[in-house]
């Protein structure tokens, strides 16, 4: 069928208009109030600079935390996430497993490793829930307690010391944004 056959047969409907190409208003909704075409193809054209990019900037900043925590304490076999998870019991007291993947962002798979490290070094104890037997209940050992005490006093100079050259106010502004980026990625607004 031919399209004037088409036509006759749907009946004489009127075609709609197209609106027509106004350049300047395309141009002007495209862009920015505060930034010229000009501008504008000099930011697209720019490289991609992966050392720029915040993800790059953040693992940078928390390979050098590492490195200070690594350098500062005196514990070699004390790794980040086994510190946090002390620093969690120490903070819940007597917890379950979920309690602390909930508190230190670490996965399940992972934390159970970690609490039987830190149990093998009787640093954590570890009992059966009292009233649900399919549960653990995770709690620090007086020589947990101690250690904890001894590490933290360390970490908070490795804290220092990450912060650098920061004020106060960059310090604050800092936390702040680390803490809102983290909200935002649990789902929180």
């Amino acid at each position: 069928m031919r399209s004037n056959q088409v036509k006759s047969t749907l009946g004489s409907a009127p075609e709609p208009k197209t609106p027509r190409y106004n350049r300047r208003a395309a141009e002007a909704a495209a862009l920015p109030p505060q930034q010229s075409a000009k501008e504008t193809t000099k930011a697209i054209s720019a490289p991609y600079q992966v050392t720029q990019q915040v993800g790059h900037l953040l693992r940078r900043a928390y390979q050098r935390h590492i490195a200070l925590f690594q350098q500062g304490i005196p514990d070699s076999q004390l790794t980040m996430p086994q510190f946090v998870t002390l620093c969690a019991v120490g903070d819940l007291g007597s917890c379950s497993l979920n309690e602390i993947v909930a508190q230190t962002s670490i996965d399940q798979a992972t934390i159970r490793g970690v609490v039987e490290r830190l149990s093998s070094r009787e640093l954590l104890a570890i009992a059966e829930h009292v009233s649900d037997k399919r549960k653990l209940s995770i709690s620090l050992t007086p020589k947990g307690h101690q250690f904890l005490r001894e590490m933290i006093a360390m970490a908070e100079g490795i804290t220092e010391q990450t912060f650098g050259a920061l004020n106060t106010a960059e310090r604050v502004a800092l936390v702040y944004l680390l803490e809102k980026m983290c909200a935002s990625s649990d789902g929180e607004p």
